[in-house]
């Protein structure tokens, strides 16, 4: 059971080897409910692995994980309970090309939750408004832009009312028009209050809602601060280098 004061996500001592690859190394993390935090650092360091074990998509070796007060890999009923309170969205909009996007959004209201067909649109259809994309409720996943696909992918994580949110570089796929519409609907769901984990590249977007960010590189934590210290010019060499890198482009 997770207490007012607790974190919504508590890390210690994280460890994960993939063979004899560490991918994860000693991680040390809390988010507390309602905090907007951004993961940043070169390709291979490590941050989508990291948000996967929050998410329960990826088992570690070593330390500790709690989710909304539970210790995920203790049993299996329970970690998969808290693992549900989570939305995830992917680099991939990994959504279903058969089903339309009411389609996408209904299917685990109705198979997971339990709503009827009626309650699982309402519900579906508000959070497509949410994200401005209700008038393509009966397209299919082919006939939208990327950027159209993205916003269907969170609109369809926000049906199960998680308690936070987690994208893994939810821009990445997209044309550079297309990365605007998708960052202001993540802006408006931090404005809204939405706890938020957040790994991504968008430097604008993270001084902009950001809470704290996190700069991880080989498979640890260099450097976490809050966003208006992060981009100052104190921290990690390691982290100065890196936005050096990504604020020249």
């Amino acid at each position: 059971m997770l207490a007012q004061s607790d974190p919504i996500v508590g890390i210690q001592g994280l460890n994960k080897w993939f063979g004899a690859l560490h991918v994860l190394n000693d991680i040390d993390l809390t988010v507390a409910s309602g905090a907007r935090v951004v993961v940043c650092g070169p390709s291979g360091s490590g941050k989508s692995t990291l948000i996967r074990c929050i998410n329960g998509l990826e088992s570690y070796q070593e330390g500790s994980l709690r989710l909304a007060g539970t210790t995920l890999g203790v049993n299996a009923k329970e970690t998969a309970t808290a693992c549900r309170q989570t939305g995830m969205v992917f680099q991939s909009f990994n959504l279903f090309p058969h089903l339309t996007v009411l389609g996408n959004c209904t299917l685990a209201l109705r198979r997971v939750a339990g709503k009827t067909r009626s309650e699982a649109e309402d519900i579906a259809m508000a959070h497509l408004e949410k994200v401005r994309i209700p008038e393509k409720a009966r397209s299919y996943p082919g006939q939208l832009s990327g950027g159209q696909q993205q916003r269907v992918a969170i609109a369809r994580a926000l049906c199960l009312n998680p308690r936070i949110m987690l994208f893994d570089e939810p821009t990445s796929a997209l044309d550079p028009e297309m990365i605007k519409e998708v960052l202001d609907v993540m802006v408006a769901l931090a404005r809204d209050g939405m706890t938020m984990v957040c790994v991504t590249h968008e430097m604008g977007f993270a001084r902009e809602v950001a809470d704290e960010v996190v700069f991880m590189d080989g498979g640890s934590i260099l450097d976490r601060a809050p966003a208006r210290d992060f981009f100052s010019a104190s921290g990690h060499p390691r982290s100065r280098l890196f936005l050096e890198t990504i604020l020249k482009h």
